[in-house]
């Protein structure tokens, strides 16, 4: 197996794309929203790439276009069971990213993350690959600052509902750079941020999938709160593209870097652009606030910007059309056209 070798060319605008073709990278939770688009954009570089996956969240539909790639191969496996591959990268990508999926089991959520992070960085640091992790900007809790800084530690309710992802993901970051500093596993810590863009699950709960499908069916759009609450919605082509540019810098930049775009709206208004864009005859319905729901999230990428040469390209319009064309194609039970 060749070893994965970093590139430091900055001036190229797609560094990753520098990597020799034919590497082996490995996705953890490939067939997942992210992680079946990270499949995709590998193998467009012309690397091997192993997707892992239990299926638990993740969905065969998602990777079918990438099933006659000679360079794709599909392992069913959970993460949270010890597994040996021979691979120069790997991205962990592996763990339920909604509310309402990860506390329907908290006890899982807690040990995919924790225990799935000991297993990746143990394949890590046997095999001397690379090994980047999928963080959140959950770990900052409801924040007391605005934006949030990669120095910022925090305030999360380590009790609450939502602690099973938002402490999973923090003792993960925990684990990773202790691998870093005792063992010199070369890590990547990204943090990322509200994300979308198609093949998000129709009943994952999450805010842009909700309100989409919502107003196609011309349902009552539900907003939990008072709808004042702000995101920063970062379209998908542009994470990926920022994990890619992480992945191939030298050991010394490790993270964490927060992923994600700056722009903040308030969910209200994201519900009103919704209609809009639909054309929809929804009506808009409050729902009592989740428990520990952040009031405000928006990153602050001055490290991405500075180590990674990384900003969101998308804006929110152009990227709703595109998830509202996917979300009217799958509703409708049209077959979305992918090819890589």
């Amino acid at each position: 197996m060749r070893k994965f070798v970093p590139d430091n060319n900055d001036s190229n605008v797609n560094i990753y794309s520098n990597w020799k073709p034919g590497l082996r990278a490995l996705v953890n939770g490939g067939a997942g929203f992210l992680g079946s688009h990270l499949c995709e954009r590998l193998l467009q570089c012309g690397h091997e790439v192993i997707c892992l996956d239990d299926f638990s969240s993740g969905r065969r539909t998602n990777i079918e276009h990438l099933t006659s790639n000679s360079r794709f191969t599909v392992v069913e496996h959970d993460v949270r069971k010890p597994y040996d591959l021979d691979v120069s990268v790997i991205f962990n990508f592996a763990s339920p990213a909604s509310p309402p999926d990860y506390q329907k089991d908290p006890v899982g959520t807690l040990l995919t993350n924790v225990i799935g992070a000991l297993n990746v960085l143990e394949l890590a640091r046997r095999t001397g690959a690379t090994v980047v992790q999928s963080s959140t900007s959950e770990v900052y809790g409801d924040p007391l600052i605005n934006p949030q800084p990669e120095t910022y530690f925090g305030n999360v309710n380590p009790i609450g509902p939502r602690a099973c992802y938002d402490e999973g993901k923090r003792s993960a970051e925990t684990l990773f750079f202790d691998y870093h500093r005792n063992f010199g596993v070369d890590i990547k810590v990204g943090r990322i941020f509200n994300t979308y863009g198609p093949r998000m699950r129709q009943d994952d709960g999450r805010v842009v999938s909700n309100f989409i499908v919502q107003a196609l069916q011309n349902k009552d759009i539900t907003i939990y709160g008072d709808g004042k609450q702000t995101r920063s919605f970062c379209y998908v082509d542009d994470l990926i593209e920022g994990f890619l540019r992480f992945s191939v810098k030298s050991p010394e930049c490790c993270g964490p870097i927060n992923i994600g775009n700056p722009a903040e709206i308030p969910v209200r208004q994201l519900a009103d652009i919704v209609i809009a864009m639909t054309n929809s005859s929804s009506r808009i319905i409050h729902l009592p606030a989740a428990v520990d729901d952040p009031q405000q999230r928006r990153p602050d990428i001055t490290r991405a910007k500075e180590e990674l040469r990384w900003q969101p390209r998308v804006n929110l319009e152009r990227g709703l059309a595109k998830t509202i064309h996917y979300f009217d194609a799958l509703l409708s039970g049209k077959k979305m056209a992918e090819a890589v």
